[in-house]
């Protein structure tokens, strides 16, 4: 009897939102990755061809792979290039980068790619004996095209193949119970620099967005678990396509692919794993990750990949090791966005805008309870300071220095997303407070975006030049295709629409029907005492 007069309370304003409230992880996924594809369209044509690190190497490669050669011809000297045959506009992509390491040139100093040029040349590439598989995908497009469009096709397959991880990302962020602050580690983790490799021929950006597509992916899957919710046959399939295709991405990417998972399972513990591993649907995708790693593991051993590794000055190993350390912090400019070849600083205010954005994740996660979530933030952390710092320095005797940070771009964004899950269960009120802060911070975001695309349109439309020539952009020595105003324009509507959908995730209410809950009404007792 008193129980049935005890209130009946709403739910908390924290309360994670019902599933019949939220979008289906399945439209978030179409969705972002429609926005994510635009964006790294965008990127594709902004940058002008073998403006990307390596690319004129990842390019041959990807020509060699789609024409059947998988690997090249070697003498097996460290850091040689091997040779593979290919059509001669492809064979001769190292003479379009004479703008490469000088940001005052532009690329209008490269000669016209000859089309017609599509007889079998012999061509050298540092790439020869990587992994075929994402070459084999991005090569495609040079079959059945040739000259610029080829060139442009691949790019553009890179670019949605990536942006479908980055898709999966945020599906499997917005499917946890508390997708808040997860959803927001998503948006801060994805820079520009993200963007910039997708947009390429440049297996980087697949590391990137697969190895975070894992690590989401599968804190979705035990989250279900250890509520005691049906497996979820979308979440099954993204981390099965993830872990196999990052498997294949780069020689590394093996280590990054054990990082990832292992950061998961801690974040849930070992109980809910083992749980989780019941499911038929897991054991599915976990078969396919590993039979897909050992393949990898084979081909990394027996191409020898690491032989193509250029050999520079030999560095000490303990003096590479102290180098590595004393850069751990000066390599946040290349996770927002170094462009081109290592020559194109982003804005400095760019920068603060991330180092804002990822000083308040890791601050937060690195004081969020439970506490065990602060052991996978250790982990992560340790893995982004110290693992590079020990490969260089292993390596560094026999091939000098090698290390960039574009390599440790894959870890850095899993600990970003790895912070938004670890603080998941931080109180997230829908008040007109958080809604402004929502927004600006949304704001602040697409300027900061913005900048850094503007940045590398000024640097490769008129150069960059010891004085501010912003305004010497109406009269270009170089143009993308569409021109530069519209690449900007639609890029800033893409940022717009984005930033949009956005904020309706993150300040939907949590429990709509809390408007309608009765007051609550005042217990027996509080009556006999108040008389």
């Amino acid at each position: 009897m008193q129980n049935s007069l005890r209130p009946t309370l709403p739910r908390p304003l924290n309360s994670p939102l019902p599933d019949k409230k939220r979008p289906s992880p399945l439209r978030v996924l179409l969705v972002s990755w429609l926005l994510f594809g635009c964006i790294g369209t965008l990127w594709s044509f902004a940058s002008p061809l073998m403006s990307i690190p390596d690319e004129p190497a990842h390019a041959i490669k990807a020509a060699a792979v789609a024409r059947g050669q998988f690997s090249g011809a070697s003498t097996g000297v460290q850091g040689e290039r091997l040779t593979v045959n290919v059509p001669g506009y492809v064979a001769s992509l190292d003479a379009y980068k004479c703008f490469a390491h000088h940001p005052y040139l532009t690329p209008a100093c490269a000669p016209p790619i000859d089309s017609t040029d599509r007889g079998w040349v012999p061509a050298q590439t540092s790439a020869g004996n990587y992994n075929p598989v994402y070459y084999g995908i991005v090569g495609i497009g040079s079959r059945g095209l040739s000259g610029e469009p080829a060139l442009y096709a691949m790019r553009l397959i890179s670019a949605w193949l990536v942006a479908f991880f980055l898709g999966a990302i945020m599906c499997a962020a917005s499917s946890l119970r508390h997708y808040h602050r997860p959803v927001i580690a998503c948006a801060i983790a994805l820079t520009p620099a993200v963007f910039f490799l997708s947009g390429s021929v440049n297996p980087n950006g697949l590391e990137i967005a697969a190895a975070g597509a894992v690590f989401m992916s599968l804190c979705a899957i035990f989250e279900r678990t250890a509520a005691g919710m049906p497996g979820s046959r979308l979440l099954f399939v993204i981390a099965a396509l993830s872990g196999s295709l990052l498997a294949h991405t780069r020689p590394l990417s093996l280590l990054w692919l054990a990082i990832a998972a292992v950061s998961a399972i801690l974040c849930f513990g070992f109980k809910t794993f083992i749980r989780t591993f019941a499911v038929r649907g897991f054991q599915l995708a976990v078969l396919a990750v590993g039979l897909s790693s050992l393949f990898a593991l084979w081909w990394v051993l027996s191409a020898k990949s690491f032989d193509s590794l250029l050999a520079g000055a030999p560095l000490p190993a303990e003096e590479a090791a102290v180098a590595m350390l004393d850069k751990t912090v000066f390599f946040m400019v290349e996770y927002v966005g170094v462009l081109g070849w290592i020559d194109t600083l982003p804005p400095p205010a760019a920068v603060y805008a991330w180092v804002l954005g990822f000083g308040a994740m890791l601050f937060l996660a690195f004081t969020a309870r439970p506490v065990r979530g602060r052991w996978v933030m250790a982990l992560l952390a340790l893995t982004v300071i110290v693992v590079p710092a020990a490969l260089q320095a292993s390596s560094s005797e026999t091939l000098g220095w090698i290390w960039q940070g574009r390599y440790t771009l894959a870890m850095v964004v899993t600990l970003i997303l790895a912070a938004g899950v670890t603080t998941r269960f931080r109180r997230f009120r829908i008040t007109p407070w958080t809604k402004s802060m929502v927004r600006w911070g949304l704001v602040l975001g697409a300027l900061a975006h913005f900048y850094v695309f503007m940045e590398g349109l000024r640097r490769y439309t008129i150069g960059v030049m010891d004085h501010v020539n912003w305004t010497e952009m109406f009269q270009p020595e170089w143009q993308p295709p569409g021109t530069w105003q519209v690449l900007a324009v639609a890029y800033l509507v893409l940022l717009a629409v984005s930033g949009t959908l956005l904020y309706r995730l993150l300040t939907a209410p949590a429990w709509q029907a809390r408007l309608a809950a009765p007051a609550p009404a005042a217990r027996p007792a509080e009556h006999s005492h108040s008389g």
